[in-house]
């Protein structure tokens, strides 16, 4: 897959593409279905399937003290964009001078001149360029003017109701790892680089991997039943502890994993976290032996819901 990073600042697609646009947060079943689309427009026409995105999220640059929790990074975001077969993935650098273009020069400089979109697939209430000026009615007056295909959205719908990332937010919200996944078509995952901690897991016989989070995340306070997958792409099982802690700046979420089937040091590894099962909410106790009590009541409960028969 082609990644271009800037896209006022790359060279144009000579071939040009067939494109989707949007925030794609959690690349859920929706969206999964929209790549589709465009992927057999593009086999069709002979061109590259491309996917734009926005980041930060537009929200997220205009409300910088409050971002909305994301279901992606934009690293997980272009791995899975990958995984679907997109061929170009195109960051769209959401800044000032981003938020000042015109819908015309949003469409004729960027979508037109730089991409070459020959079709285009974007949800109804799509909005874009200054102050949310253009909508779907100004990108139907330009693809009539420029020959561009306009692509009819999919609808995808999960008991009864249509599939968004705010709906996959609230299962998470809720702790519902599993109704999540059915939205998402497949495990809400985590992914970082495992950083030191205070090393009390390993005082109490647990040792964890710890990952300070990118992003602010919809996923409940508790712990989780999870699976993970290493840098060498070895899969175990293992007990998630999501949280705050306090810092230096203020507080920090934190993901501890102990990973049961795995002995050795993680520290400095870029590991993938695949939430399966909601064992608890977050507690506190008065002292290590209610702690460690605890613990090990938890390791049980994952050693039971993820035995090593279990599907990723």
């Amino acid at each position: 897959m082609r990644i271009i990073r800037s896209i006022r600042t790359a060279p144009a697609l000579p071939e040009g593409c067939v494109l989707t646009i949007g925030n794609f947060d959690g690349l859920h079943r929706g969206h999964q279905a929209v790549i589709e689309r465009v992927r057999e427009r593009a086999t069709e026409l002979g061109r590259p399937a491309a996917l734009m995105t926005f980041d930060p999220t537009p929200r997220a640059f205009f409300m910088p003290d409050d971002p909305p929790p994301r279901l992606s990074s934009l690293r997980e975001k272009m791995e899975d964009a990958a995984a679907l077969g997109i061929d170009v993935f195109v960051r769209a650098r959401f800044d000032r001078a981003f938020a000042q273009l015109s819908p015309e020069a949003f469409l004729d400089d960027l979508i037109a001149r730089r991409l070459g979109a020959r079709a285009i697939l974007v949800g109804r209430d799509f909005r874009f360029g200054h102050r949310r000026s253009g909508d779907i009615h100004t990108l139907e007056r330009f693809a009539e003017a420029r020959g561009v295909e306009l692509l009819p959205v999919p609808d995808v719908c999960v008991d009864g109701e249509r599939v968004s990332s705010t709906r996959v937010r609230h299962r998470l919200q809720a702790g519902d790892v599993e109704q999540a996944a059915r939205l998402l078509g497949r495990a809400y995952r985590v992914s970082g680089r495992v950083v030191g901690g205070e090393r009390l897991g390993r005082t109490l016989g647990f040792p964890t991997a710890n990952l300070r989070l990118e992003r602010p995340s919809a996923l409940r306070y508790g712990v989780y039943a999870v699976r993970v997958r290493l840098a060498d792409d070895s899969w175990h099982i293992g007990a998630a502890s999501f949280g705050v802690r306090p810092t230096v700046n203020g507080r920090d979420e934190l993901l501890e994993i102990y990973v049961l089937d795995f002995s050795g040091d993680l520290y400095g590894q870029r590991i993938d976290v695949f939430f399966k099962h909601f064992v608890r909410a977050e507690e506190h106790y008065d002292s290590l032996d209610a702690l460690t009590r605890q613990m090990h009541a938890d390791v049980a409960e994952v050693g039971r819901l993820l035995d090593n028969t279990s599907s990723r």
